[in-house]
């Protein structure tokens, strides 16, 4: 009996370590998610200013009444280098990121995604010279609400939505597919069918995400291995930062009103 009572104590207090230990994990999660956030927001914001000027002598590439773009974003939006821009952080995502997760310590594993927060600012910048700031605002505290909620889902569901992973991944390969081959085209029907797949993909994935992240963090606790957790929370935290950012993305293409 004494043998009994010993192990459940020691059950339960390793469940309570567990359990604290997941909210430490997430709160790390969407820590960095969030400061991801606001490097993205402060560098788009920053580099729409610099692409614009009032001197039309600079590029005479008018983009409303009285403001131009300037040689800057000229280069950005424009020239080949726009290609660069806009390609550069699905790379890193794809090339860069694993990497480093594979080779690097979890401090270079962070400073990467903050590094890749700031391509993707840079990537997205042209939507503050589309849209106006009021859309923007608001497309991004809705996209913030249903993220909440989704995410939120995800964590306190007692229902297994692993199974939806593989069907979220081919569709979201035939997203980029279809958003690649429209670059092309500029078919406005076919932008309008890609945002709407765009914001039922991410938003499925949003709620696959946590609890993936939680059920990890649960699975490999026991073996104490620091680093390996820290390195999978920056990778929990850039999963879930480009669902927000592609919600938020075809979102704003229903939401937004352009300049």
């Amino acid at each position: 009996m004494a043998e009994y009572q010993t192990v459940r104590t020691s059950t339960g207090v390793r469940t309570a370590e567990i359990d604290a230990g997941l909210r430490a994990h997430m709160n790390k999660v969407y820590g960095t998610m969030s400061v991801g956030m606001l490097i993205t927001a402060f560098a788009a914001w920053a580099i729409a200013g610099l692409s614009v000027t009032s001197d039309p002598s600079v590029t005479g590439i008018m983009i409303r009444d009285g403001e131009f773009l300037s040689g800057l974003g000229a280069a950005l939006y424009t020239s080949p280098l726009r290609w660069v821009v806009m390609f550069a952080p699905l790379a890193f995502v794809f090339f860069g990121f694993g990497a480093l997760l594979n080779r690097a310590s979890a401090a270079a594993v962070q400073l990467g995604f903050f590094v890749f927060a700031l391509l993707m600012g840079i990537s997205i910048s042209s939507i503050f010279l589309v849209f106006t700031g009021f859309s923007i605002v608001n497309t991004f505290l809705i996209t913030a609400i249903a993220f909440g909620g989704l995410s939120l889902w995800g964590y306190t569901t007692k229902r297994d939505i692993s199974g939806w992973g593989s069907f979220l991944i081919m569709g979201l390969i035939g997203l980029i597919v279809a958003m690649i081959v429209n670059l092309f085209l500029g078919s406005p029907a076919m932008e309008f069918a890609i945002s709407i797949i765009g914001v039922l993909i991410f938003a499925g994935l949003t709620a696959y995400d946590t609890q993936n992240i939680k059920t990890t963090y649960i699975s490999h606790a026991h073996a104490g291995d620091q680093e390996w957790l820290d390195k999978s929370a920056y990778a929990g935290a850039l999963n879930l930062y480009l669902d927000f950012i592609n919600l938020f993305m075809f979102l704003l293409q229903f939401l937004g009103n352009r300049e």
